[in-house]
């Protein structure tokens, strides 16, 4: 094994990525000032395409429960009903722990959103939100880490981070990032802190010219992760669950939302703990509802259970950091308006964002909605992408992390224009 393999094997043992060659970053690099990474930004990743008209659904339209006949959620009030935000949409109601969000104007959707390539492929979909360049695969980076880059201040090793079995489309470039794995296991110890073999390392690297660098702020931030880390947090890992070989396709390793209130709970110490950490990735799978969906309960509400409380568990563990914190789910695109043969749902175009927050403009679903008659369909089946997925977060990276227009279209290439946003109060 060559030694530039070596240490790339020896980061991800220790849950660390460190780009190495002419764009490693220095191990000399200063501290951000609180100033910098005061305001921070969590994305959720649901990978598989979740059902965005059963989580934020139009009740009040005749034509949702004439598309769905089995798999329609019920009015607000009726036996298994959606909650209610606003007279016509629904909450699904597996995400009860939400409503207090809605309710405070913490919580705000941004309906028939998404990317306005046409793929119905997940790997291809995926890839294009996480680069944000849709229908270009050329992309080398993820728009998280061109946002690192954009970034006021000098960042750390530890200032993007991602919870996960790997590091992620979406964190991949030339700016350095963190990546744990699911679960109590992301947080312990590894082989290099035992002390014989740690100072073996280190007498190993101290000198040498080329690696020298990388592997100390390596060290570096895997000892300050530890250091948030320390103290106990509850909770536990990613679940398995049974999926179809296309459902675990579709995921792309991602975990099942499961343990999701266990990580978001670990996730919240880090924050709190080590103030360098300004944005965070995660990603969940199971959400590619083919067959068997259900409505009220059944395999969405299974999966959305511990998602609702996973993110009510974030605002309530990131304590008083959560008023300059902003949260967004998404998902590579939405399902059919109609259910299909098999109680389910198939690929689809539009889909419903997900934007928490202390500074969110909330209680609002947001964004062009036309409805679901037969003839507002994109395609006659699908929701139409009417707001362009980058919008919303370039309306966040604006607002909440102050970039100007010049940096905003090195993170965002090709940025639709005219499509502001009321998402942010500030």
């Amino acid at each position: 094994m060559q030694r530039r393999d070596f240490l790339n094997t020896l980061a991800a043992g220790a849950g660390l990525v460190m780009p190495l060659g002419r764009h490693a970053w220095a191990a000399t690099a200063a501290t951000p000032s609180a100033d910098a990474t005061g305001r921070k930004l969590i994305v959720i990743m649901l990978r598989g395409a979740v059902d965005g008209l059963n989580v934020v659904a139009p009740v009040a339209d005749a034509n949702y429960a004439r598309l769905r006949p089995t798999i329609a959620l019920a009015r607000p009030g009726d036996d298994n009903g959606a909650l209610n935000l606003d007279g016509y949409f629904g909450l699904h109601p597996a995400l009860a722990p939400l409503l207090p969000l809605w309710e405070q104007k913490q919580l705000a959707f941004v309906h028939a959103s998404g990317s306005p390539d046409a793929t119905r492929s997940h790997f291809d979909a995926q890839d294009y939100m996480e680069s944000a360049t849709p229908g270009v695969k050329s992309t080398a980076d993820g728009w998280m880490n061109r946002l690192v880059a954009s970034l006021p201040g000098i960042g750390t090793p530890t200032r993007a981070l991602s919870i996960g079995p790997t590091m992620p489309r979406i964190l991949s470039g030339h700016a350095a990032a963190v990546n744990l794995a699911n679960g109590a296991a992301g947080t312990k110890a590894n082989v290099l802190d035992r002390p014989a073999v740690g100072k073996a390392f280190d007498r190993l690297y101290a000198d040498n010219p080329r690696f020298g660098a990388a592997y100390q702020q390596g060290q570096d931030a895997h000892r300050e992760v530890m250091d948030a880390a320390a103290g106990k947090m509850a909770g536990g890992g990613m679940g398995g669950g049974g999926m179809s070989a296309e459902m675990q396709a579709a995921n792309g390793g991602a975990p099942l939302p499961n343990g999701f209130p266990g990580d978001a709970a670990r996730l919240a110490a880090l924050m709190r703990n080590d103030p360098n950490i300004q944005l965070a990735f995660v990603a969940l799978g199971g959400w590619d509802t083919h067959a068997s969906q259900g409505a009220a309960r059944g395999q969405l509400a299974n999966r959305l259970q511990p998602l609702g409380q996973g993110l009510a568990v974030l605002a309530q563990r990131l304590g008083p950091l959560f008023e300059q914190t902003t949260v967004v789910v998404m998902s590579e695109f939405g399902r059919t308006a109609r259910e299909n043969g098999n109680g389910g749902t198939d690929h689809g175009h539009g889909n419903v964002m997900w934007v928490l927050g202390g500074g969110v403009n909330g209680g609002k679903v947001l964004g062009d909605w036309r409805g679901v008659g037969d003839a507002e369909l994109n395609e006659g089946r699908d929701l139409p992408v009417t707001t362009d997925f980058r919008s919303v977060l370039a309306a966040i990276a604006e607002r909440h992390l102050r970039l100007s227009d010049k940096q905003l279209v090195q993170v965002f290439p090709s940025l639709p224009r005219g499509s502001k946003l009321d998402l942010l109060r500030a």
